[in-house]
């Protein structure tokens, strides 16, 4: 017969501030989670990484736009279960406490996006979460028409976009990771048009683009994509040697140097001023919050 043992220290090291809800309180949000009811889970309007304890319950939930991830460490005085956005924030209060011996990037653990964890025991033997999907949209409900589908995703970020930019302050320059491309494109022209349609002032949208030794394609085709719709003037090229695109991540958590997730800062290094950057590369439905920028909810 094996022996549990119960959390007996529990560590949050997430920031609600970060979240985004937009028809409740953060306290209302982690009492439905509390409740296990995928169906009241649902019903949270924006982006949040929520924990809830309940004794030796805890219960975790996330929708796309932010990460959460966990890390069991073990104590004399029994486990200690520690919850964060980025897995450095981690490894900084292990390290702290005088536990980085424990730690390793493999062992942490991300919680799903859209399910509800739940950690009922935990301790030796490894805990074995239990995972509810609380996000489960409708498959195959649009037709085949393409134009039909367009306009009900583009329609629906859009709609996403107009409750973000009344979120930020109207004069705050916004910034948008942009490859000329399909994704980065959308999201520009649908803030562009979010602006306009708002009676704001445009000229705060800036497109940023990344040209490594001035050989990369993505310059060229974002000056294309400008320049054919007469928006040149919001392109903002950031050249630079991919030699020395390797330094400290803030942003993006833990990844090697010189990986593209580190864009984002560079970004933010270079323009000091800019607080809201937006990063529509990949997929338009992939749009996330870094933890120190704003991003757009979640499109549902």
């Amino acid at each position: 017969m094996q022996n549990h043992a119960y959390v007996e220290r529990f560590v949050n090291l997430l920031d609600p501030a970060a979240n985004t809800i937009f028809n409740m309180t953060v306290e209302d949000a982690s009492a439905r989670l509390g409740s296990g009811d995928a169906a009241r889970v649902r019903e949270i309007d924006g982006q949040f990484a929520i924990v809830h304890q309940n004794g030796h319950i805890i219960r975790m939930a996330r929708s796309i736009g932010r990460p959460m991830r966990y890390f069991l460490a073990k104590q004399v005085a029994g486990p200690c279960l520690i919850v964060a956005e980025r897995i450095d924030e981690i490894a900084a209060w292990l390290k702290k406490e005088g536990l980085a011996e424990q730690f390793h990037p493999s062992y942490t653990r991300m919680v799903p996006a859209h399910h509800i964890l739940e950690l009922a025991l935990i301790g030796c033997p490894d805990p074995s979460p239990s995972c509810t999907r609380f996000f489960t949209p409708q498959r195959n409900r649009l037709s085949s028409n393409l134009d039909e589908i367009g306009r009900a995703y583009i329609g629906a970020m859009q709609q996403e976009v107009y409750r973000w930019l009344d979120q930020i302050p109207i004069l705050e320059p916004i910034g948008v990771l942009f490859s000329g491309g399909i994704d980065s494109g959308a999201v520009f022209l649908a803030i562009y048009d979010a602006l306009l349609k708002r009676g704001e002032s445009p000229g705060r949208l800036k497109a940023f683009t990344l040209s490594l030794d001035k050989k990369g394609q993505d310059a060229a085709q974002a000056h294309e994509f400008l320049a054919a719709l007469d928006l040149d003037s919001h392109a903002r090229g950031v050249a630079h040697a991919v030699k020395r695109m390797c330094h400290p991540c803030r942003t993006s958590g833990w990844y090697p140097p010189g990986t593209f997730d580190e864009w984002p800062d560079f970004v933010l290094h270079r323009q000091p001023s800019l607080v809201t950057l937006l990063r529509g590369s990949g997929s338009i439905r992939t749009m996330t919050e870094n933890p120190e920028t704003r991003g757009l909810p979640d499109l549902k």
